[in-house]
Parts: C-alpha cells; sequence; structure tokens
C-alpha cells in the first residue's frame, strides 16, 4: 500500500479493547490512529474503565465527533459539558464521562503523532 495514502478498517483493528459496556477499535494509519467508540448506555468511565487503569480520573486527552447517542463529561476543575450527535469535542485530561439515556454512543476520535520538524534553517541568499 503506498505511504501517501492508507485506509483501514475498522472491522479489523490494529487495537480492540473490550471493558465493561465499552467497544474501542483503534487503527494505526502511520502518522494518526483513528478509533471507533461504541459505549453503551450506563457506560460510566469511573465505573467501566477505572478499575483497569486506575487513577482519579482519565488521564487521556480527545478529540472527537459524536455520531450518535450523548455523553457528559465532568473534568477535574468542576467544569462540565454534554456532547450529542453532530458535535465535535475535545476533553482536557483529568475528566470522567458518562452516556446519557439509553441510546449507545458512537464516536470517532483521531490522535495525531506528534511531529518532529528538526533544526529551522534559511534559505541561502
Amino acid at each position: 500500500m503506498s505511504k501517501s495514502l492508507e485506509s483501514k478498517s475498522f472491522t479489523n483493528p490494529d487495537v480492540l479493547k473490550e471493558p465493561d459496556k465499552t467497544h474501542s477499535a483503534s487503527v494505526d494509519l502511520g502518522v494518526a490512529t483513528a478509533t471507533k467508540l461504541v459505549l453503551q448506555s450506563g457506560w460510566k468511565w469511573s465505573e467501566c474503565v477505572k478499575p483497569l487503569v486506575g487513577g482519579h480520573s482519565c488521564q487521556a486527552a480527545h478529540v472527537g465527533v459524536v455520531i450518535q447517542g450523548s455523553m457528559t463529561v465532568a473534568h477535574d476543575d468542576g467544569s462540565e459539558i454534554t456532547v450529542q450527535a453532530g458535535d465535535a469535542y475535545t476533553f482536557a485530561s483529568g475528566h470522567d464521562g458518562w452516556v446519557n439515556g439509553d441510546i449507545e454512543f458512537i464516536g470517532y476520535e483521531v490522535t495525531v503523532s506528534a511531529k518532529n520538524f528538526g533544526e529551522w534553517s534559511t534559505a541561502n541568499t
């Protein structure tokens, strides 16, 4: 496959995580990782994921888009946000989150690999 163009299916992910009420399928695209999240009604980070990873709150940052359902996220600083289908979102590290209502949450998240720009230089004149 070309290094310039790449496609992978979430039906055959590079990483699959399935804690309680969670289906997280990630594909490595080289310069980025894309994840499809399907969280069942009743999912809450502090109940479904925290027992596996520990800590007071989720320490991952997230950037994503909601396809279906609704989720509320409460940050350690006391702020709170609810996202729903059609919303794009960012959640800073240090939060808990839960699915609202009876409709499962489906979202996609993308993590871009860090770039190494190297040393800056100027063109010879």
